[in-house]
């Protein structure tokens, strides 16, 4: 691992205990300075100096240095995507990695020994961020970044997107077939619909150019999909319903099948069918499976489509499962996933719960 040191003069003495300690568990490691406890330096030059490593990915991970430790957390984060925790205790530093995925760390010189700091230290180097809903709560805070800051946040190594849509129109329709009560014929339309009105949120980073455009009025500029070439891929059965949806808004789509099922005693997918356009390494492709439980049947049509040339995945859930999300994002991490909802677990049958049941008898009147 390439890891970046930065301190202001407070800080130096502990940084270059630590530096001699990262090196010896094996890492690159990358000084940027200060160099000297002797003359005062602004802890924020050396904080900027350090993140930039990161942002640029000259560096996987960060420790910076003060004599505090304040000032360096509060002028680190203000870098989009740099995740700074000011950590006092071995335990603050795991759950820092484990559930909060930082990035750099952060010690205060004149507030811990050099003891706890090396403790402090070896274990946010050894400990790796949890998938399922803390990656979703991360995420959050990434989004966050982009919206309010209109720039896209690098993902620091983290890999693809896992993005929940609250938008009330779905979160609505959605009740409505959570609802054991509600017709196969109601339960099938409103699929349909949510899968529409996600479309405008999975569809958000398709790549737009530039063209010509004659109006009544006079010529103008316009923008048109580069390209046009996408791909839909339910995983049958369940994932059909939600085809019409997504082609009303993107007719021009080609739809593949990818044909697996669970198996009841060991839960794991097994395949039967796949079929997909000839070009599908040159399209956008918008995997359709209503249900992410295990993430079992989603993670091997992935694997299907990549193994015939697939780049460029998403995945589109109605519900899904923080197990689910796991899975998916720790064998695939480039894959972005899309759900209407992240629910709390699965049950000893493997069922989503609340969840909504089996999406595949709902829709299609079958037990």
């Amino acid at each position: 691992m390439r890891v970046v040191l930065g301190s202001d003069h407070a800080g130096f003495p502990m940084k270059d205990a630590i530096k001699e300690q990262v090196q010896g568990l094996g890492h690159e490691v990358h000084d940027v300075g200060t160099f000297s406890s002797d003359k005062s330096v602004d802890y924020p030059d050396w904080s900027m100096k350090a993140t930039s490593e990161i942002i640029s990915n000259r560096a996987d991970r960060g420790i910076l240095f003060c004599g505090t430790g304040v000032g360096m957390s509060i002028s680190a984060n203000k870098v989009p995507g740099i995740y700074a925790a000011l950590c006092n205790s071995e335990y603050a530093a795991k759950m820092s990695r484990l559930h909060n995925g930082s990035n750099v760390l952060v010690l205060g010189s004149r507030t811990i020994g050099l003891d706890l700091a090396r403790a402090i230290t070896e274990v946010w180097l050894a400990t790796e961020p949890e998938g399922g809903r803390h990656l979703v709560r991360r995420q959050k805070i990434r989004l966050y970044e982009e919206e309010s800051l209109k720039i896209e946040v690098s993902t620091c190594g983290s890999g693809g997107r896992v993005v929940v849509i609250e938008h009330p129109l779905i979160q609505h329709k959605l009740s409505i077939i959570r609802d054991k009560s509600t017709s196969v014929k109601d339960f099938r339309e409103l699929v349909q619909e949510i899968a529409g009105l996600m479309v405008y949120e999975i569809s958000r980073n398709l790549h737009l150019e530039e063209i010509d455009v004659e109006t009544p009025i006079c010529p103008t500029k316009a923008f048109s999909l580069s390209g046009k070439k996408l791909a839909v891929v339910p995983v049958l059965r369940a994932g059909l319903g939600m085809v019409e949806g997504i082609l009303r808004l993107v007719p021009n789509a080609k739809v593949g099948h990818i044909g697996l099922y669970r198996d009841p005693e060991s839960l794991k997918p097994i395949d039967y069918y796949c079929k997909l356009p000839n070009d599908i390494g040159e399209r956008d492709i918008f995997v359709l499976d209503p249900m992410l439980a295990t993430g079992g049947s989603a993670s091997a049509s992935i694997a299907h489509i990549k193994r015939f040339g697939g780049k460029r995945i998403t995945l589109v859930c109605l519900i899904a499962a923080p197990e689910g999300v796991e899975k998916v994002s720790r064998e695939h991490p480039s894959v972005d996933i899309f759900a209407a909802a992240l629910d709390n677990g699965l049950n000893e049958q493997g069922y989503i719960v609340p969840g909504l049941g089996d999406a595949g008898d709902r829709l299609f009147g079958t037990k």
